[in-house]
Formats: structure tokens, sequence, C-alpha cells
């Protein structure tokens, strides 16, 4: 065995012997407990980042540990490579987008292989491959042929950087979720999934995702949004027209001063025609964001319609306004506005001097008072002003005002959702068609698959180059002239089934083979971020559910357990050049730190410009503190890398790379190193035998089988690899400071490499050989836990008086309490505190105290 540790060679010879045996491949065994890890896609930008090497060794390390527990363990990976990024690319570089994507996909593989990953590479999927998206085509198909997907007019949320559309779950602070650029609202011709129809059971089965996040779930419950509330109608003055609005405060009715509609309401853009004012508000009101969150902040514009609406209850004539708060595609596109008891609505009333109306007042002993003068009062309480309801509270006036609009034909007790069916139309090139075709204008699903998306095209500006293309749109259905659709799926169609497809990835006479699928999901293991929470993997949960009533699986849930990885952070360094920050790599910085350690200023290494320390940030290429994978593979080897990003913090929590921390894990492998190649060069080959232990034997032995006890509760219990790794390198620290080469120490040696193998995979195989061993170390067993090793054959007791402690005694683990007491009370150290005084109480902490108490 060589004296020193070479990572580099090391890792290179394991991972050809995991090749040439095929060690991850997955095969069904009807005879074994199934279980399926898979961490979150990635996208193929180019490089791995490090965030991506922390995500995908978490899922590694569940992998192999449950792997070790003698489960059937499957691990797949791919690639979710439809998107704009390869589309801008393309623009901005002149390349193709296909063959700027497999080029990455190439370097990113052989990045994953070279860290190690049990990944099976058999299954391996790219989802811009027409073998892969056929399915998803065809699948859409059946949707359309369900009504399950359909195509209407609807304003949008538009990006007019990518210029495509945006589902409202990729609106984040009125910004297009990938460029940050400005959203806004624009009417077009969009095809929809109907989400909608499994809001329900979206909602109530997230009760039975126990293993997930709470705070994923509780994203989750708040963006389905279940309420219970009352339909209801408005007449209109002189028309047969009516508004519908839906409100879940029916007790705030009678305080209804204005209705404010959607400017793209029917009613607003008929009267538009003969208002050129509310004309005007309606064009401005196109260009504005149709996020919900942003609507609660931006400020509240109004234009009067002129016309008049008839409140139900009262008779009375309230004004109708167009507003730029009301969507035209949530709910109804109206409601009933009541300023006295909705702050929104009274910042509105307010601006343009509508009336203001008590309808609710305060509930005896409520501290708060209704102040109209200053706000709305926005809490339920008491009915006032409001005619034969008045003194009611929410929940009486709730069902009677209900119950007498329903008498009147004006309005139902309903249940609604904030919910909306998914648009997954995009107006970019650089995705799956959209399997629709025309024929004499009307929309036929698609019969024959793959429609494929032309690889050799040629881009003229930001436009799709299949839009006007005959070749791509040209085509027949059932011998008719047919034009094809040109919108492409939102990406987030390709990763909403993807786990499945990775159980038959290679099956061909449909989209999923469903006696392997069916064996190996849903996932065991989910593994991902938590920006996800509302858009992938809620999309992934309706498409699991669709796919189950086609009949293509049996489970109704894709992820059984869900891990929410924190970011990774590092250091930022920038210098100014006039009021624009430039950003320096860490790498390029001679930092200056206090007598503390604390980071003061820095010099930048390759000009000697003076440097301002950013802060601790998230790793990105627009700050430049990016660590590549490749260079800390290369300098400390893979194994280090994956050491340290368990170690640094658990895995729920944010992980800040330092060079230092890399550099201490390197070092402790070392020390793993040299404690075996120790004992291979001094061991005389005896065998355990666990009764003829001396004393330090028996310690050492009880540590391993501690660390055996605490580490396999925190692999499979509590996934907090961090306090596992420190418990190993207290193992080794034992075992270095114990005096001998006995069995003990083989036993101590074999235990850490089996429980460290999930996480330093190539060195723990390599020792393991060394300590004689011909298997590979993934397929030995997990340690077992021998609690007989874990009892003390003496204890040792911290001795107080009067709360303070005067002796520590070490004493038999049998000693009976009596005995243990007149011990203690007997000891010279005690005696000089107690003489000459009463001995109250004698208080026995079993295992750890005895207290005295003397006066």
């Amino acid at each position: 065995m060589e004296a020193s540790y070479s990572p580099a060679a090391i890792e290179r010879k394991i991972q050809q012997v995991w090749d040439e045996k095929q060690v991850f491949k997955a095969v069904v065994d009807n005879n074994k407990e199934k279980f399926y890890c898979l961490s979150m896609l990635p996208y193929p930008s180019g490089a791995l980042h490090m965030g991506h090497v922390r995500n995908y060794t978490i899922g590694d390390v569940i992998s192999r540990f449950q792997r070790m527990q003698g489960k059937n363990v499957i691990q797949p990976i791919g690639w979710d490579a439809f998107g704009m990024p390869a589309e801008n690319a393309a623009i901005q570089n002149n390349v193709a987008p296909a063959k700027w994507t497999f080029e990455n996909i190439d370097y990113m593989r052989d990045q994953l292989k070279l860290l190690g990953f049990a990944y099976d590479w058999s299954r391996e999927v790219t989802t811009c491959k027409p073998e892969y998206y056929k399915w998803e085509q065809w699948f859409f198909t059946r949707l359309i042929e369900k009504d399950m997907a359909y195509k209407k007019s609807s304003f949008v949320n538009w990006c007019p950087n990518d210029l495509t559309v945006l589902a409202n779950e990729q609106v984040h602070d009125g910004c297009c979720w990938r460029c940050d650029t400005p959203v806004v609202r624009k009417e077009m011709d969009q095809w929809f999934v109907r989400t909608t129809a499994y809001a329900e059971e979206l909602l109530t089965e997230l009760d039975n995702l126990r293993g997930w996040p709470e705070e994923v779930v509780a994203m989750q419950r708040n963006w389905i949004g279940k309420s219970k509330g009352v339909n209801l109608s408005f007449d209109i003055k002189d028309s047969d027209e009516q508004v519908e609005v839906y409100t879940t405060r029916p007790d705030t009715l009678f305080g209804v001063t204005y209705v404010a509609v959607a400017a793209g309401h029917p009613i607003a853009v008929e009267a538009a025609k003969a208002n050129s004012e509310l004309s005007g508000f309606i064009d401005e009101c196109k260009t504005s964001t149709t996020s919900e969150a942003d609507m609660a902040t931006m400020e509240k514009k109004g234009c009067a319609t002129g016309i008049m609406a008839i409140h139900p209850l009262t008779g009375k004539e309230v004004p109708v306004w167009a507003a730029n708060f009301v969507l035209m595609d949530y709910g109804t596109g109206a409601v009933m506005s009541v300023p006295g008891h909705d702050q929104r609505d009274y910042e509105f009333a307010k601006k343009y001097n509508l009336d203001i109306t008590q309808v609710i007042e305060p509930e005896q002993g409520f501290d708060k008072a209704c102040d109209l003068t200053v706000e709305a009062f926005t809490e339920k309480g008491v009915l006032v002003n409001s005619g034969d309801f008045n003194g009611q509270s929410f929940d009486t006036a709730f069902e009677a005002i209900s119950s007498a609009l329903e008498k009147m034909g004006k309005g139902s007790v309903t249940t609604n959702y904030r919910l909306r069916d998914w648009g997954v139309s995009r107006q970019r090139y650089w995705g799956t068609p959209v399997p629709v075709v025309y024929v004499d204008g009307e929309a036929k699903p698609a019969e024959d698959f793959p429609i494929e998306l032309p690889y050799d095209v040629v881009f003229d500006g930001a436009n799709s180059p299949i839009k006007n293309n005959p070749d791509f749109e040209q085509t027949t259905w059932r011998g008719q002239p047919a034009i094809r659709e040109t919108d492409t799926f939102d990406t987030f169609m390709e990763s909403s089934w993807y786990f499945a497809r990775y159980c038959t990835p290679h099956y061909d006479e449909g989209m999923l083979e469903p006696v392997e699928a069916n064996y190996w999901l849903p996932v065991d293991q989910y593994i991902g971020g938590i920006e996800h929470a509302t858009m992938h993997l809620m999309y992934a949960r309706f498409f699991h559910k669709a796919l189950r009533d086609e009949g293509l699986v049996e489970s109704s849930e894709p992820f059984t357990n869900l891990l929410c990885q924190g970011m990774v952070l590092a250091e930022t360094w920038y210098k100014m050049n006039g009021s624009t920050r430039v950003w320096v790599s860490p790498d390029d910085v001679e930092p200056t730190k206090d007598d503390q350690g604390k980071i003061i200023s820095g010099v930048q290494k390759s000009t000697g410009d003076a440097l301002v320390y950013g802060g601790i940030a998230k790793m990105s290429k627009s700050k430049m503190n990016g660590k590549d994978p490749q260079a800390a593979i290369d300098e400390y080897g893979a194994d280090t890398v994956r050491l340290f990003s368990m170690f640094a913090a658990p895995p729920e929590q944010t992980l800040e790379w330092t060079e230092s921390g890399v550099q201490g894990s390197k070092k402790f492998l070392e020390r793993l190193w040299r404690a075996v190649h120790q004992y291979v060069e001094q061991s005389d080959g005896s065998e355990l035998n666990v009764a003829s232990l001396n004393d330090a034997e028996k310690a050492l032995r009880r540590k391993t089988h501690e660390t055996i006890d605490g580490v396999t509760a925190d692999f499979g219990e509590r996934k907090t690899f961090n306090t596992a790794i420190a418990k190993v390198m207290e193992l080794i620290n034992t075992v270095n400071r114990f005096e001998g080469s006995s069995a003990v120490v083989r036993e101590a040696l074999e235990t850490a490499v089996l429980v460290l193998s999930p996480i330093a995979p190539h060195i723990c195989q390599e020792l393991w050989l060394q300590l004689g061993h011909d298997d590979l170390v993934i397929d030995a067993q997990w340690p077992v836990l021998d609690k007989s090793a874990l009892v003390k054959d003496t204890l040792l007791y911290v001795v107080q008086v009067n709360g303070k402690v005067r002796a520590k005694l070490e004493v038999s683990a049998s000693i009976a309490k009596e005995d243990l007491e007149a011990m203690a009370l007997a000891d010279e150290r005690v005696l000089s505190f107690t003489e000459g005084k009463t001995i109250r109480k004698v208080i026995v902490v079993p295992n750890k105290l005895v207290s005295i108490v003397a006066n």
C-alpha cells in the first residue's frame, strides 16, 4: 500500500472498475425492496457549478447508503435540454442550438463522471431528442381529446426580451424568472392545460406528502388557494347584461360603493367605443403586469365607464369602473368593491373620491377600532348599516346573505381556487413543437409522431425560424392540406414527466412500459431547490395524475420524499469603474484580515487594484464568485469536493465555499489513509475476540459502535451528513490515539471506510481493498450495531455539593443506588465541604450525577 494518498490516480482507477462492471446498472428485482433516488435533472448550460455538485452529491450519498441497506437502487440522470439559453446563445454566437446543446451535454457528462456519481448511464434521457418528446406530443393529443387541453385568446405574461409567454408561476416580482426583464400584458391565442381540473386533488393529497418540507407544502397550498365564497351578479342599468363577481366576504355586501372590472372586460370594451378616455386607459393596461404580487403593491389606477350597476339587495345604483388591479383571467374579471373594509378598494376610493361606507364594526373586546378616515377596517366583526342583517357575526351573515341571494336568483355559494390553467404555449424555436395542425383554420390533434423540430435552421433576429417556414408549416392531415402549429411547449412540460421515462427510456411501443414503470415509481427520494415549489413540483404532480388517469402509472404522486438543498455561497469582491461595479473572482484576490480573521480589504492579484469586499453571496457568473468544480477536482480530488460539500453545512442550509474548509476535508482523508496504511503495515492479522478485550480495546470498540449507531441515524433518518462525517472524524481520532494494532483497530477502520463510502466512494473503495477485501464496498453490508459493545463496565459520576462540582467518581456500571450514595458521601473531597453540616438530601441522576444538599 502506498504511504501517501494520491486522489487522481485512485479515482481514475476506481471509476474504470465501475464502468467495466456496470456497477450502477439498475434492473428490476422483485425479491428486493426498490429505492428510486433522483436529483432534478440539469440544464446543459455548458459546465457544472457548485450548486450542481452539492445537489447531486446529496442524491448520490442517499443512493449509495440505501444500496448498502440491501435495497435495489435506481439513480438515473438526463438533460433538460430545451430552453431559451441555447436559443439566445445561437443568436449571439451564430451557432445552432442543437450543436451548442449537445456539445455542452458531452462536456458536463464527463464532469459528472469525474465526480463518481453512481448513475445508471444506460437510462440517460435528453429531452430535446425526438425519441423523448414524441411521447409528450402524443400525450398532449390525448389531453386535447379529453378536453384537458384547449386553445383560447387571453391576456398573457409577455417577456419583451425573450419574446415569449410566461406562466404566472414564472413571473417573479413582476419580472421574467430567467432574465429579470419587466413583464407586460399581451393578448394572444394560447394553448392551455386544464390543471384546474385537478385542483381539489392537488390540494387534498398534500396531506399525504409527509416526507416533503412543510414550507413547500404550505407554498403549494397557498398557490392552489381554495376558498369558500359566493358568486353573485349585479344587473346593469338600462341593459339585460349582468356583472358576475366572486367574494369571500358576503358580509360586506352592503358596503359596496362601486364595481371594478378588468380593462379587458366586455362591458369596459363596449363602453370604450364611445369613451376615448376609457379607450386610452384600456390601451395603457395592456402593457401592465399580470402578476398578483405586483398588483398588490403597484399604483392603483382606474377610469369610470359611465355605466351603473344595480346592487342585488338594496337596488341602489353603484358606478362601474375599469381598474388596473383587476385581471380578466382571474375569476370573473370583476370585483365588488368595499372600500370601508378592503384596503385596496379604500386606496382607490380615496384617489377617485368615491363613497366609503362602514358596514362592519369590531366585536366587543376587540383591540382595534374602525376609523375609516385613516384606513379600511379589514377584520371580521359585527354587521352595521346592513338592513335586516345588522348585529350578525361573520358566519351568521355569510349564511343569511348568501341564502337571500340564492332565493332572489342573484347568487350561490361556491368553492373557488387561485390556481389557474397552465399556459403551455411559447413563441420561441428551441422547444417541443405543439402537436396540432390546422385544416381550413380548425385545430386538429396531430396523428403522426414525432413532429420533429428541424435542427438545421437559420435565425433572423430573435424570431422563431419555424414561423413562416413552409418546409415546417406545410403538411397534410388525413389527406387534406394542413398547416402546423408553430408554437412550442413551455420547457416545464419536458421536466414534468422525465422521472417516469427514466424507468423505461428505450421503450418504443408507448410512452411508458407499465410493468417496469410501476415497479420503480414513485420516486422515493427527490432532491432539488425550493425555488421550484410552485412551478416544476406543481406541474409534475399534475402531470403524474394525468398519466395515472391515462392508465400509464398506478401511483397518484410522483415524489414520496423531497429534500430541498440550500444554496452554495462564496465571497464577492468588486472595484468601481465610474458608477459601475466590476466584479472580480475571489481566486484573483489577496485579502487582508484583522486579528479576529475578519476580512477588511483586498487587492486584485493580477492588477494590484484595491478591491471592496462585497460579503458572502450565492455563487453566480454575474458576480464572478463561482468556483469551477473542474478546478477543484483537479486540485483536491473528487472525494474531497464531495466530502466538503456534505460536511460544511446540513443539506437544507446554505453552504459557504471556503478554500480553508476544502483543504481541511483533504487533510482528513489523508489522516484516514495514513491510519489504514499504519494498520496494514503493523497488523498481525489477529481475529476479533470480544470476550478477551482489555479496557482500552473495549473503549475503542464502544466508540466504533457508537459511530455506527449515530451515523446510521444521520444517514437514514435525519439526513444530516455533516454530523455523520464529524462522528467518523472522532472515530479516526480515537484510532490514532490508540496504542497497538489489534483487531478492534481493524473493526474501527473498516467501519469508518464503510460508513464514509457513500460520501467519498473512491478512497473508501481503495482502502477496502487494502484492508483485504476483494469485493466492491458499495455491495458490502452496512455495519451492524452490536448493542452489547455500547455497555460500559464503569460509569463516571459527577458529585455536586450545594450545586457545585466537588468530585468525580468512576464506579461499576452495576453499582446499586445506595452504594453510590454512600461512596459519594465518603469521598474525602466531598467530606471537606459537608463536615459539620446536616445532609438534607442526596439526588442521583442515573449514569450522570450525584447531588448533595447540606447545611
